[in-house]
């Protein structure tokens, strides 16, 4: 019987480390730079926090203070961003974390874009059921 290897260290610095390489991603990126260049003043102090929520997230450190929809909701956000800023996230964490680590990254960040999307109104545009409406237009 084959020993897997234990998950790598999985603390507050390797967040720092997957937050900072994250967002120098998003400045640089075409779609998301702008919105968040223009948004953040201080990108020190801007991964200082990130890394302080996902660690609360993440590690249960309950270190941060702050209202992640009310910080989102002024800016010229669509649904779009948010499924991009997934794709970014996902690639990151793959770069960064083992695959344990990645993986539950992936999927908390999952949760809450999707329920910022819904708070801000984002849904994506509601699809038919494919169901037909009998009796329509008689």
């Amino acid at each position: 019987m084959s020993r897997m290897n234990p998950p790598d260290v999985f603390d507050e610095s390797a967040i720092a480390a997957l937050v900072d390489r994250f967002y120098e991603k998003v400045r640089r990126d075409r779609e998301l730079g702008p919105i968040f260049n223009a948004a953040v003043h201080d990108w020190d102090e801007h991964k200082r926090l990130l890394t302080t929520f996902w660690s609360s997230v993440a590690l249960r450190a309950s270190s941060y203070r702050g209202n992640p929809m009310a910080a989102h909701r002024s800016h010229p956000i669509r649904a779009e961003h948010f499924d991009h800023w997934l794709v970014l996230w996902r690639e990151t964490c793959a770069e960064e974390l083992d695959e344990v680590h990645a993986a539950q990254m992936l999927e908390y960040a999952q949760r809450i874009g999707h329920s910022l999307k819904l708070g801000l109104g984002l849904r994506p545009q509601a699809r038919p059921l494919g169901v037909p409406i009998v009796g329509a237009g008689r």
